[in-house]
């Protein structure tokens, strides 16, 4: 084997004078960030928020197919596997979520996933459309009866000119 030589131990020898000052043209500029760059880190850093808000809003929805379809699941009786009373169990969760603030900074915070919505809307909608039958079928009702009262009285007074005639 052929031995390579260490020269890393081996002095390196400059001449280099310490009485001769040495005239310098050119300085170190101090780092400053420059206007574009910063605009374009800003448009990076909304972007990300962006990003993040998005992908908060996908997770919720996906969150909330598992539990229609966890629903499903649960209502169905044909799914013998099925041991338990209920495949899924929920409890109050939340998504990650960038606020913005009024100085134009962010906070990174969370933000609650409503797994009940849905069902307190349709509930709400349900009650409203009953609402709005009952409206209506009162409103039929108080239309035949209110014609049906004037069919009756046109009917008393040809009776009583066909008397008198």
């Amino acid at each position: 084997m052929k031995k390579i030589p260490d020269t890393d131990k081996k002095p390196i020898l400059l001449k280099v004078s310490l009485l001769q000052p040495t005239s310098v043209t050119t300085a170190i500029v101090p780092l400053q960030p420059q206007e574009e760059k910063i605009i374009s880190e800003r448009e990076r850093l909304i972007a990300q928020v962006e990003r993040i808000n998005q992908m908060a809003g996908e997770l919720e929805a996906a969150i909330l197919e598992l539990k229609a379809i966890a629903n499903t699941l649960n209502t169905q009786k044909r799914y013998p596997v099925l041991k338990c009373k209920n495949i899924f169990i929920w409890q109050s969760i939340s998504v990650p979520w960038v606020k913005r603030k009024p100085d134009e900074s962010f906070i990174l915070t969370t933000r609650r996933v409503d797994l009940f919505r849905a069902e307190r809307e349709a509930k709400l909608l349900a009650q409203q459309l009953r609402q709005q039958t009952k409206k209506r079928l009162a409103s039929q009702r108080h239309r035949k009866n209110k014609s049906g009262a004037e069919a009756d009285i046109k009917r008393f007074l040809k009776k009583v000119l066909v008397n008198k005639s």
